[in-house]
Formats: structure tokens, sequence, C-alpha cells
């Protein structure tokens, strides 16, 4: 029995290329690592034009540049996006300030018309960033990217905002529990400046970003806790995924930082592709 053991030992050291208990490649392993390296590094072009936007920081002025030719204005006062942006690499590079926009007059005259949720977040982006551009800009040199944006929760169809009380909080994490809903982020960069083509903000590009996320479900207890700790009051659909009511959440699909508020990834393509355009 022992030599039989013995014999088999020795036939999975020579197919395995052993040499005493110390495994090495054999000549076909390693010419197959060799093959998927160079499989892999085939697949990265390395002619092709950046894509993303950490190519392109050093075409963005500082805030503190006195002859900035690219400024970033955030057109918000949302502390998830300025995080988000910085997350992104962009710190010292933009500026956040709320936009003039009447929001709840805007809101009441879209929830009466007939529109998409996925819709309503991108108009919502789109009047945030031109009324920033249209009345408060006066840039007499270069140019200004100005970033709208606007998060909602749908589930079914109904569009969740910020909650008003703690009631409504309370029916809003309620009907979420134990239920897929849809977060959508609208995204809208105008441009303003003597370097833009035209002295009216320019749409430069805007979008939707959706993910859908499963919530847990919820013991009244746990609700009421989570309302107790304030965090749902500024936040659409009443929960902050990167906060506390992540506990909340049992799955997302998607990019979570469109949830968190701002979609990274697209959003440094998107911006990527106007300041190559803007032949700084």
């Amino acid at each position: 029995m022992y030599k039989v053991v013995l014999s088999l030992l020795l036939q999975i050291v020579t197919l395995c290329g052993c040499k005493g208990f110390f495994l090495y490649p054999s000549k076909s392993t390693a010419h197959y690592t060799s093959m998927m390296s160079a499989s892999k590094s085939d697949s990265v072009a390395s002619d092709e034009p950046s894509k993303l936007l950490v190519s392109s920081f050093h075409q963005i002025s500082t805030t503190s540049d006195p002859d900035a030719k690219l400024r970033l204005i955030l057109a918000s006062q949302s502390p998830r996006r300025r995080e988000i942006l910085e997350m992104m690499g962009l710190a010292g590079r933009f500026t956040a300030s709320p936009s003039p926009l009447d929001e709840e007059k805007l809101q009441i005259e879209l929830s009466q018309q007939e529109i998409s949720p996925s819709d309503y977040a991108r108009t919502l982006a789109e009047r945030k960033a031109h009324a920033y551009g249209a009345e408060t800009l006066d840039i007499t040199d270069g140019v200004a990217l100005i970033i709208g944006s606007d998060t909602i929760v749908d589930l079914d169809g109904s569009i969740m905002e910020k909650p008003t009380s703690e009631n409504v909080a309370h029916s809003m994490l309620s009907n979420l529990s134990g239920n897929w809903h849809q977060v959508h982020t609208g995204v809208a960069v105008y441009a303003v400046g003597a370097s833009a083509s035209s002295s009216e903000p320019q749409l430069m590009f805007s979008f939707t970003d959706t993910a859908r996320v499963k919530f847990s479900s919820l013991t009244d207890r746990d609700i009421k806790a989570y309302i107790d700790t304030k965090e749902p009051f500024d936040k659409a659909g009443s929960y902050g995924i990167q906060g506390i009511g992540g506990q909340l959440v049992e799955r997302i699909e998607g990019d979570f930082f469109t949830v968190m508020g701002l979609p990274m990834h697209r959003l440094s393509r998107e911006l990527t592709d106007v300041i190559k355009n803007l032949n700084l």
C-alpha cells in the first residue's frame, strides 16, 4: 500500500513540474501565463486619448489662480456632492455655492406635467446650473463649467423628495422597507465666460444616471431610531446610503455614487470630453 501511495505522489509531482515540496510552473504553464499577460497588455491602447478626468487635472485651474482659464463650479450646497468631487481629486479646483433657482416652485410646476422620474431629475439639474450661470456669473476671461445636479428616489414611479416632517420620513421609509426602488441622479453642465461660444449659458451635456436599491425589511423600532438620528431630513427618500442609512440597504445595482448624489465615473468621462472640445 505504501509503495502504491508513493508511486501516485511521484506521478503528481512529475505532472505538476514539482521539485521536492515546491511547485514550479511547467513550460506550458509559464507560456500560458505569458500569453495572458500579453493579452491584457494589448487591451490597453497606448495611443488612445484620455477618457477620464484624472488625465485632465492640469487643465482645470486652482481656485487661487488669478489667471484661471478653466473654472469648475458646483451649483449645489450638498456636502455629499462636494465630497464626491474631492474624492475625484478636484479639491482646490472647484468652488461650490447653491443655485439661485426656486426649486420648490419648479418642483410644483413639474409635478403638474406628465414627466418621468428620470426626466424630472435631469430637468432640475439643468435648471439649477442654468440659473446659476444666468444670474450670478460675469466672467471676463476664460470659461467656467457649472455643474448642476439633483437626486430623487423613485418607488414604482412615485417620486420621493426630501421629507418635510418626521411623519413623512416615517411613511417614506415604511414604503421602501423590503422593496426595490430606483435612485435617479440628474447631472447638467453649462459653460459660461469669454471663452465660451455664446454670451448665454451654453448646455454642454446633461444626463440621468439610475441605480436600483433594495431595502431590507425594517422594523418600526429601526425606522424610528433612524429618524431620531436626524439624518433623513436632507436626503431624498429619507435616507443617506453613505451614512447611517447604509445599514438599511441590502443590495445595490449600479453606481454607488449615483445613490450618494453624483455619478463619479460618468461625470468624469463627460467632463473630459467637454474639456477636450474647449481647446484651452
